[in-house]
């Protein structure tokens, strides 16, 4: 983490799960634990432990200024938890949120004019696998990014897009994603167990081959296509399964579906 970040002053509001994630990434990576003050009225199990060993400070009522802002709150509680934070910020504190659906406008709106950046992570930020997508409006300057980035950073890749539109399909895509893969590992297993197997058998097999699979595409210099054929024989098992899955597009056509239906309710979340 560069020094700036390390002397930096964050604010932390909300510090469940994924804000307890990008908390103990930040730590991992050297941030001073006393320049990190988190507001939350209650302190959840994530939390827990880094209070009572003292290592943060948690309060409901920020005191003093900092430099940066981190809004990890759910959505519905943006309209009452943000605005009295406005005292503890500057004009160009930045304020980082990653409460989906909530648009650069609606932050604005509630704090004023500030270097704002939306990011949506993912879940597996939890275990500092995830990926994050980020926009920063007009006032987001090359140093915001930076600083945006080192503390998105703590779980995993940022990937910054130039039109906040975008935030809504990589919602779609990275987003909601995890959930797709573990329907399709609830889906393998079923489908394992149909054919005989012993249902807690069936599930670990497919835990472990989709997990497997997806650490093999992270380290292949290969894409997925490629990864794809190298797995299937001219008349193999594999490849009467995919003729299945791949016959007239199914899978492709369905996903396509899923995604635009998740990308459309995000849009109208935004709109509210």
């Amino acid at each position: 983490m560069p020094d700036t970040m390390i002397s930096a002053r964050i604010l932390l509001l909300g510090g469940g799960n994924m804000g307890s994630a990008l908390l103990g990434g930040w730590l991992e990576k050297g941030l001073d634990a006393s320049k990190v003050t988190v507001v939350d009225p209650a302190v959840g199990p994530a939390l827990q432990p880094l209070i009572e060993k003292g290592v943060v400070h948690r309060t409901t009522v920020p005191e003093g200024v900092f430099d940066i802002v981190v809004l990890a709150v759910k959505p519905q509680m943006m309209t009452a938890a943000v605005p009295p934070l406005k005292a503890a910020m500057r004009p160009e504190t930045l304020v980082v949120s990653i409460a989906a659906g909530t648009t650069v406008a609606a932050i604005e709106d509630l704090l004023g004019t500030h270097p704002v950046v939306r990011a949506m992570p993912n879940t597996p930020a939890l275990i500092g696998r995830g990926i994050t997508g980020a926009y920063g409006n007009e006032r987001t300057g090359e140093s915001d990014r930076a600083a945006a980035t080192s503390l998105l950073e703590a779980s995993g890749p940022v990937e910054w897009v130039e039109a906040e539109a975008l935030i809504d399909a990589i919602t779609a895509v990275s987003g909601s994603g995890p959930a797709y893969v573990f329907h399709l590992a609830e889906c393998m297993a079923k489908a394992g167990a149909a054919l005989g197997l012993p249902a807690d058998l069936a599930m670990r097999l497919a835990r472990h081959t989709v997990a497997g699979a997806g650490e093999l595409m992270i380290r292949s210099k290969d894409d997925p296509a490629q990864l794809r054929k190298n797995v299937t024989s001219p008349n193999g098992t594999t490849q009467a399964a995919l003729d299945v899955l791949m016959g007239e597009e199914r899978l492709a056509k369905l996903m396509d579906e899923a995604m635009r239906a998740a990308r459309d309710r995000a849009e109208a979340l935004a709109k509210g």
